[in-house]
């Protein structure tokens, strides 16, 4: 039979539990009916239903008729079941996510209200939300019993800031190098491989500032030390080194280079 989605975020009972109960319904019979959605599904008694079947008695069953079946299921079974308040508070706001991602607006009953009637505190059922936003995969371990809320909260502290400290150093690479994390953000590159390349690059920018910093410094001084000197009436194309003679189409790129060198010069207001 088929469970109401509530329903299945409760913890089952233990072999036990389960065990008392199916001697107890074989002993004085089902006391309680197993209530039912419109739909069949079960709202109430998932519990007294597998002890039936283990006791070998036939269940009985009723209709909830209303609308508001998440309220119902949270209000009967937390205030019945012996669930701690760490339990209490990670099914609560659970069961709140779920109505947000069907669209249903939240009933005030199935979230912090609720949590408040039966005795949550605030800043536990904020716990729990912070657990199911930076830890989901421990919620149903605290709804099962398995760890306690705090443990798991103290993990989806850690989760958090570690996204937090993602989201920067992301937002810092974008600034940086928009390649490199848009190539991150369609997970092409993982986060600290992008910044290991991104180091690469400005080391080998620095490198190539280098070069060619050296380079001008060699060659425009000296170019400019022989500017209304004889030196060019006394070039003999017979003495040039092997491959570094000068020629007019030298001299035209050199000119161009001089113009462009000029130019980038007034832009970067150099001196």
């Amino acid at each position: 039979m088929e469970t109401h989605p509530t329903t299945s975020l409760l913890p089952h009972l233990d072999e036990e539990e389960l065990a008392a109960l199916a001697q107890d319904i074989e002993e004085n019979g089902l006391l309680q009916h197993i209530v039912l959605d419109p739909q069949g599904r079960i709202l109430d008694g998932r519990g007294r239903l597998a002890a039936c079947r283990l006791a070998g008695v036939e269940p009985t069953f009723l209709t909830y008729e209303h609308d508001n079946a998440d309220a119902y299921v949270l209000s009967v079974n937390l205030r019945r079941r012996n669930l701690t308040k760490g339990q209490t508070a990670m099914i609560t706001v659970r069961v709140r996510s779920l109505e947000e991602q069907e669209g249903r607006s939240p009933r005030e009953q199935t979230a912090r209200s609720l949590g408040e009637q039966l005795g949550v505190a605030t800043a536990v059922m904020g716990r729990a939300s912070t657990v199911l936003q930076h830890a989901p995969d421990l919620v149903d371990p605290v709804i099962n019993g398995a760890i306690g809320l705090n443990e798991a909260y103290a993990k989806a502290q850690e989760n958090k800031a570690k996204a937090n400290s993602a989201e920067t150093q992301l937002a810092k690479l974008r600034e940086e190098d928009p390649e490199l994390a848009n190539r991150v953000a369609e997970g092409e590159l993982s986060l600290a491989g992008a910044w290991a390349e991104r180091r690469e690059r400005v080391e080998e920018e620095k490198r190539q500032r280098r070069v060619a910093t050296h380079l001008l410094c060699e060659i425009l001084p000296s170019l400019a030390q022989v500017r209304g000197a004889r030196t060019f009436a006394l070039y003999d194309p017979d003495l040039a080194p092997p491959g570094r003679a000068v020629t007019r189409e030298v001299i035209e790129h050199a000119t161009s280079a001089l113009t462009e060198a000029a130019s980038v010069w007034a832009e970067r207001d150099l001196p």
